[in-house]
């Protein structure tokens, strides 16, 4: 195993950590420390080159102190990634050397499920180190959880902009049908919401078709769609200039990290005055989840705290229409009051 610390360009993260063993090569990233050890989840993913997935993991990391200091769980931010290589993937062998890595962190740094990852990589994880969460044997998938978040924060949206809260009738385009947009798809369909429904892989589309009668469409015409809410449930950078232009939504609520390509796209969707639900707000369910774990939280204590986004949200909502800030910036602020110490 070779690890290698990574020269930082700024003093806003803590470390930046390359390892690589074999054929495993991964990067973890903790963004800050002050409310606790920095959790954040593992992504296996395929990057062009190591500085693509660097500028991610960063990225990622930053979204988790953020994120955790709006959830109100004591944990600080950080991230991993696992650069996934061309050919076949032995998952045993990866996850092995990637539970040692976290393991060399002694516990500054506490892993758990992402994209490209599931329970049964973390068993592997769990081999090597106790500073994992997200387990078959603990809290599980928390893809359900996250998915119930963020159906929280779309009703809080609707409430804000409706004065309701029902989404009834409503139609939510969504973006990926992954674990987590398939059960957002499940909540809108039971609250008696329309679906229009996008992914790359086909199946996973199919699925959602079949199982709650939405409408599929072709992944780059999603932007276009004549819909009430964009739920973005896949990768992050979706809403920049071009798909920001083409929406014809009034709300943006969805589980995807790091939704906004540049902090700027945040006013610009305030400018067209489309209510945007701050990602790291609405998506936290899959973090007070892993608490199950981490605190001992029993299950009814993780569902309260989820229900609780609701109130986030729209206290969100309501700060930036008093401040005329984009109510990304009002997520930030109420972020940051809670884990600087200026």
């Amino acid at each position: 195993m070779k690890i290698n610390e990574l020269p930082l360009k700024n003093q806003e993260h803590e470390r930046l950590v390359s390892c690589t063993d074999g054929n495993y090569h991964g990067l973890i990233s903790i963004h800050n420390t002050r409310l606790g050890p920095a959790i954040g989840g593992t992504r296996f993913w395929q990057y062009r080159n190591e500085q693509e997935a660097i500028n991610d993991v960063l990225r990622l990391a930053r979204g988790m102190t953020y994120k955790n200091a709006l959830a109100g769980v004591p944990f600080g931010g950080g991230k991993s990634i696992i650069l996934k290589q061309d050919g076949p993937i032995d998952r045993e062998t990866i996850f092995h050397a990637h539970g040692r890595f976290v393991e060399t962190f002694g516990g500054k740094y506490i892993t758990a499920e992402d994209v490209g990852t599931s329970p049964d990589d973390m068993e592997f994880v769990r081999q090597e180190t106790q500073h994992v969460a997200g387990l078959l044997s603990g809290s599980g998938n928390p893809s359900p959880v996250t998915a119930r978040g963020v159906f929280r924060a779309m009703q809080a949206a609707a409430k804000y902009r409706w004065g309701s809260d029902s989404l009834e009738g409503r139609t939510v385009a969504i973006q990926g049908c992954g674990s987590v947009g398939y059960h957002l798809a499940s909540y809108l369909n039971n609250a008696g919401a329309h679906l229009f429904v996008t992914d790359v892989d086909e199946r996973k589309v199919e699925t959602v078709v079949k199982d709650f009668g939405a409408m599929a469409w072709a992944p780059d015409d999603i932007y276009y769609a004549d819909a009430d809410v964009f739920a973005p449930c896949a990768l992050g950078g979706v809403l920049n200039d071009d798909t920001i232009n083409a929406l014809k939504t009034e709300i943006v609520a969805g589980a995807a990290n790091n939704q906004l390509l540049e902090p700027r796209h945040g006013d610009e969707l305030a400018a067209r005055n489309i209510l945007y639900a701050p990602d790291y707000a609405a998506n936290s369910g899959g973090v007070i989840n892993g608490c199950r774990e981490l605190l001992g939280w029993d299950a009814a204590q993780a569902a309260a705290k989820v229900d609780e986004i609701y109130d986030t949200v729209f206290n969100i909502f309501q700060i930036a229409a008093a401040e005329g800030i984009a109510t990304s910036k009002a997520a930030d602020r109420l972020a940051e009051e809670r884990f600087k110490l200026d």
